[in-house]
């Protein structure tokens, strides 16, 4: 058997007028991600996570922001694209560990939906997907509100 950990990071900015989706829930929020497709930042990150885990290059050379086709699309989507892009070379998901970064709104009573959309997307146990959250305290672009982190990294075995 062979294994590979992949890292993901990905970054959004927040503005007024735009939905807010994360682990492919939409957050009530007075401001959302402003991206491409839905700006889903965890999906995002974990994208990157197991697209570079598998040797694959990263997410913006797979899901170009440029190309009208992904315009608007729902990041589970492109999760699930990402799946079997990785599947192709024979690789199969071992575990998927993941980090938000804002200050609001509260992520915890969200989480248990989003791994069970990540679970669908992936074929994944959700026992396999942890998924948590932070504040900057109240320090810097995030701190201020005016962007959303995240952060994963993920098992991949052939």
């Amino acid at each position: 058997m062979k294994i590979k950990v992949g890292f993901g990071f990905d970054v959004h900015q927040l503005k007024g007028g735009h939905p807010f989706v994360v682990g492919g829930v939409n957050l009530e929020h007075h401001q959302g991600a402003f991206g491409h497709s839905d700006a889903d930042v965890l999906l995002h990150a974990i994208c990157d996570a197991l697209l570079g885990a598998a040797n694959l290059r990263d997410i913006g050379f797979h899901f170009k922001n440029t190309d009208p086709q992904w315009k608007g699309i729902s990041s589970i989507i492109l999760l699930k694209e990402t799946v079997k892009l990785i599947a192709e070379k024979g690789w199969t998901i071992g575990n998927i560990d993941a980090m938000l970064c804002l200050e609001a709104p509260k992520i915890n009573p969200h989480i248990p939906q989003m791994q069970e959309n990540i679970a669908a997307a992936t074929g994944m146990s959700v026992e396999d997907i942890s998924i948590k959250a932070t504040t900057n305290e109240t320090m810097g672009f995030i701190g201020r509100e005016e962007g959303v982190v995240a952060y994963a990294v993920c098992l991949i075995e052939k």
